[in-house]
């Protein structure tokens, strides 16, 4: 149970895919080749025997995962883009 102050897991991952929404397209190819350079070169240590990043290994592909979804989405227009995405957030804001 997360303390006061702290953000469940659910929470953070909420926290997480909002802010790869705000990106631009070229932004969110940017982070996956980013993230999957960072996944290659742990899934070598871990080969290797030098690391044991079982935990980050699961991160680092979900976060893929989410970067192609947001992507795919834009793609199909099933989302709007991240200027809409920002534009929703604001509405949002001064809607409390």
């Amino acid at each position: 149970m997360p303390h006061k102050g702290e953000l469940g897991a659910g929470e953070r991952h909420k926290m997480e895919l909002n802010k790869i929404r705000t990106l631009s397209d070229e932004e969110l190819l940017h982070q996956e080749t980013t993230t999957s350079e960072q996944l290659f070169r742990l899934r070598f240590q871990v080969s290797l025997g030098q690391n044991d990043g079982v935990k980050k290994l699961r991160q680092l592909r979900k976060e893929i995962a989410q970067i192609k979804t947001v992507a795919r989405e834009r793609k199909l227009g099933i989302r709007g883009t991240a200027t809409d995405a920002t534009a929703a957030a604001e509405t949002k804001k001064g809607a409390r």
